[in-house]
This record gives structure tokens, sequence and C-alpha cells, in this order.
């Protein structure tokens, strides 16, 4: 019997997935009749494809015409557990993957394509076919939880909570035993010398050191459980952003690359003054969430109206049904990028689908903030 809600496009076009391309310049939106792919700096549609039939999910080879493509929605154009490699100059399929199971999500670059199915990770080269280079069972993965970057491919290892990285050079695979409970999310850095890691609890963002592997710092998003839906670093990986289905964005100092210096305030009445709990920070013997880091800087971003059901995703990050072909089941949220190292957007899919624009940096009182610069409604 089939008891998914029936998805009801009659007030617009439904974006059901948003992804980004590895240098954050564009995003791709999946559609019920194909996709389209806008410009991040400002939001404006930079490509759209009318297809016979729905996309779960498209990724961008870079900035050209190739692109990753996953059936998805009422109508799949194509099955779920085929991939589509598709050159849109020619508007043809270069390649296809085929799996015995369906494709949760995928990742892709110039040089690799990572295939990530609900117990295994496969990892291949660039290549008309590609070619097989590695292939790793998980935990259950059905968000799809998986970070490619130049040299390194992150995913969830065989226990809950586990992180393994794949060195794309040389083969060798280093462990990370990052949670007791299950992964919801997880990011590397741009020079791939740091992993941030959220479990399905929301409560705690871990920041490990690679190859170290050691954990560098705790940071707490809040006290109460929350969906973490997106992790990014900064380009110079000196902040880390982290969006959840309380409608906030935390903005977290990160220690510096280079000299290996966490950010200090100049003296203790600074740090006090800085801390969420303030002096009860320092009082010994209360729980540990009046003593942990919290964000430096927050701001509400907005998740979008979306029909009853097809709101925030489950918080399980283990088990999750819904639109068939779409990472998660449920249309993105809160996916964040970083323009800059002083800007940075929020995308949400869905029938409200959003794009918003943030600038980090001096308010006009003189403190450091974060203010939005400006919003849209991309499919209008």
């Amino acid at each position: 019997m089939n008891t998914r809600p029936i998805l009801d496009s009659s007030t617009g076009p439904l974006a059901l997935s948003a992804s980004l391309n590895p240098d954050n310049s564009c995003f791709s939106v999946a559609l019920e009749n194909g996709f389209r792919i806008f410009t991040a700096q400002t939001g404006e549609l930079r490509l759209a494809r009318e297809m016979s039939g729905g996309l779960g999910s498209v990724e961008m080879l870079g900035t050209t015409e190739y692109l990753a493509i996953v059936g998805g929605g009422k109508q799949p154009i194509f099955p779920q557990n085929k991939i589509h490699i598709w050159n849109d100059r020619t508007q043809k399929v270069v390649t296809t993957l085929e799996f015995n199971s369906p494709v949760q999500r995928v990742r892709i670059n110039r040089h690799y394509v990572v295939v990530v199915l609900l117990n295994s990770v496969k990892i291949y080269k660039m290549k008309v076919p590609p070619e097989k280079l590695a292939e790793y069972e998980t935990v259950n993965n059905p968000y799809g939880i998986c970070h490619l970057g130049d040299e390194h491919v992150v995913y969830p290892g065989i226990v809950p909570g586990q992180v393994k990285l794949y060195n794309l050079r040389n083969g060798n695979v280093s462990i990370i035993p990052a949670h007791e409970s299950p992964l919801r999310t997880l990011a590397l850095n741009r020079r791939g010398t740091m992993v941030a890691t959220a479990s399905e609890q929301g409560t705690l963002i871990r920041l490990w050191g690679f190859p170290s592997c050691t954990k560098l710092m705790e940071f707490r998003r809040g006290v109460d459980p929350a969906v973490i839906f997106s992790m990014a670093f900064s380009p110079t990986g000196k902040m880390l952003a982290v969006s959840s289905d309380k409608s906030t964005v935390h903005i977290f100092d990160l220690p510096d690359e280079e000299t290996g210096a966490y950010p200090i305030p100049a003296s203790s009445t600074n740090q006090l003054k800085q801390h969420k709990w303030g002096v009860l920070s320092r009082v010994p013997f209360l729980p540990r969430q009046f003593s942990d880091t919290y964000s430096n800087l927050t701001q509400k971003f907005e998740i979008g109206n979306e029909p009853e059901g097809w709101g925030t995703a489950s918080k399980s990050a283990t088990f999750n049904a819904g639109i068939p072909g779409v990472p998660g089941g449920r249309p993105t949220k809160g996916l964040v990028g970083w323009l800059d190292d002083n800007s940075f957007i929020v995308i949400g899919a869905g029938q409200d689908a959003r794009w918003e624009k943030f600038n980090v940096g001096e308010t006009p009182d003189g403190k450091r903030g974060v203010e939005r610069e400006g919003w849209k409604r991309y499919l209008e």
C-alpha cells in the first residue's frame, strides 16, 4: 500500500532538492519536470531544462556542462537505481551507472564520482565509462551523508557515529569515532585538514583534525535536540556555519590553520562577557551546558512554508521514507554555502523554494554580526 502523501504542485513548481557545485558558484535544483541552474551569488536563473519526468537530485561537475542526475518525484524520468552523466551541451546521456538499490546521493568533481547507496559508498574515477576505485559498507545512510574533497572522501563508517576518510591518492582509510549516536551531517574544509561532524541529536558540533583524527574542539549548538541541515567551512577555514530546523544559522570561529592558534578574547573579562552564560560558565558543578563553547554569531533564515508532512526532515539519520530519489526523502532545507570569507547563502527547496544571502562583518554599532543582504523565491 502506498502511504506517501500526494505532492501537490498546483501552487507552482516543486523543487525536490537543491545542491551546490564544488566551488559554490552555482546551485542546481531538481524538479518534477527537469532541472534549473542558478548563480549562487545572485540567485538568478542561469539555465532551465524541461524533461518528460522528475529528477530527485542534480549534481553539477564544476561549472561545466556535465551533470550527474538521478530520477525522482511522482513520475521519475529514470529509475532511482541509476545515475546518468548528462552533457547539457548535447542534451544527451554520456554514460550510466546502475546499481542493485536506489541511489541516495551523488558527489562529483572533475576527477571523481562518489555514489552513496543506503549501506555502501562506491568511489569511481571520472572516465567514460567511470572506473571503480573502491567500495565500502556503511551504516544505514538514507540522507546520503558524504563529502567529496580534492583529495579525500568523507562518509559514515560501519558503526553509528563513526566517520571514515578515504584518501583518493593512495587508497588509505582513516577512522574517527565521532559520536555515539548516528551521524546527521558532516563537512570537510577546503584544505582537507579539518572535519566537522554532528549527530542526529543536533546539540553538539565536533571538530576533528586530519590526519591526526584527534578532536580539536567541541561546540554546543543548543540544549534541546535539533535537525542539523547543513555545515560548511568558510574558504579559509576560519569559520564554520551550521544550519538547523530551528531556522537558525550558527557561526563558530575556528583555530587558525597556519598557526594552530585558537581565537581567544583579549582578557578573561571579555571572555566572560562573550560567553552565553557569562559568569555562570565559571561556576563549578553546574551542568556542562553552562561551560560549553557556543556560537560566536547567529542569524535567522527562512525555512519556507510547506504542505503538512513535507516540512523539515525527520530527526532520524538511520531511517526515513519520503519522496523517491530525493536525498533524505524531503525537499532540501537550510543548505549553507560560503561565497567568500565574508558572505554565505542559505538555499531551500520545496514549494516555497528560497535563496538568501548573508554578510558577516561589522554592524552599524561597531560590533561583529551577521546581516541579511537579500532573499528571493528563486522559482517565481
